[in-house]
């Protein structure tokens, strides 16, 4: 479900702890450019809203790659011609290029498709943050009519029916596939969809050559306007609902309260908000500090805050985030 950029409010910064508040209001220091002759320090930005994302917890390598497997099998659908890879394509940006993915039956999906990568991250799940947790998302999507239009007894059938795959749900839970081994599995993976690595991320760890002076004036721009007030945390994002279209309209009117979605690769996974009706960065930006904050931004305070965006792309297995190609 292809990220979107999210819902930041002024006046919604009671969300924020007071420690972040005062930095919306005056913003954090930031590293001033090393002395090129004196010895490098590196020094941790430990009083930043946002934080870095931490090393992954460990995860059984078994269940990781069961979960990988069913998540690229088309028996996971009622028809047998997707998977969730169809429309989460782990190998790009987690997600895909649609403004809305089209469902089993043709018709265009009413929300956007929000990126599987740092999902695991979220406080709640999906534009509307109707599941608390990966299982419940996972058979959720599996049973929707407009998603992968199945039953979980259905895939059950079908995979017990092929002695490899059982084989694996064996070795990886010590039994034949069942209900809570196979959204576990699923789940399982997806934790481990965690993207890493981020420039901002680097910066944020002490390296202050990380970012160019326009990326981190882009950064204290997002701070000071009140973009922050609403993405902050681990995953920049994904950790409150919000209103949009606080001053002026936003996208489509429905549904009016949504999860705020992180920020992370934001700027692989256009297009942009709910109804992907932001083709662009730029138009995201100028649409948000429009609708959430009733403010105007210059070309120039744009170009800084995309900038900054464009700092958040992450690693996955060690190579960067990448968009999903047209």
């Amino acid at each position: 479900m292809a990220a979107s950029l999210a819902l930041a409010g002024a006046s919604y910064r009671r969300w924020i702890p007071i420690g972040a508040a005062l930095l919306v209001l005056t913003g954090a220091a930031t590293a001033q450019a090393p002395d090129p002759l004196a010895p490098r320090a590196v020094v941790p930005m430990t009083q930043e809203p946002i934080t870095p994302i931490p090393p992954m917890a460990d995860l059984d390598p078994r269940k990781v790659a069961l979960g990988e497997r069913l998540f690229s099998d088309v028996r996971l659908s009622g028809d047998g011609a997707r998977s969730c890879l169809s429309c989460h394509d782990t190998r790009t940006n987690g997600a895909d290029d649609n403004r809305r993915d089209p469902g089993p039956d043709g018709s265009e999906l009413s929300l956007n498709t929000d990126t599987v990568f740092n999902s695991a991250l979220s406080f709640r799940l999906n534009w509307e943050g109707n599941y608390r947790t990966l299982q419940a998302q996972a058979k959720a999507s599996l049973e929707n009519p407009d998603i992968m239009a199945t039953s979980i007894d259905d895939v059950l059938a079908r995979l017990q029916a092929d002695p490899e795959v059982v084989r694996e749900f064996q070795e990886a839970y010590g039994g034949d596939p069942d209900q809570d081994s196979l959204l576990d599995a699923i789940a399982t993976f997806e934790r481990s969809l965690v993207t890493p690595g981020s420039r901002f991320d680097l910066w944020l760890g002490g390296d202050a050559d990380a970012l160019s002076a326009e990326e981190l004036n882009g950064y204290q721009l997002f701070k000071s306007l009140g973009c922050v007030a609403c993405h902050q945390g681990v995953n920049i994002g994904g950790n409150l609902f919000q209103r949009h279209g606080i001053f002026h309209p936003l996208a489509s009117p429905n549904p009016k309260i949504l999860r705020v979605p992180s920020l992370r690769n934001v700027a692989t996974t256009a297009p942009y908000f709910h109804d992907g009706s932001a083709a662009t960065l730029d138009d995201a930006v100028r649409q948000m500090a429009r609708a959430q904050l009733d403010q105007t931004l210059s070309d120039p305070q744009v170009s800084s805050i995309v900038a900054f965006l464009r700092t958040l792309t992450g690693t996955y297995r060690g190579r960067p985030i990448t968009a999903n190609a047209p």
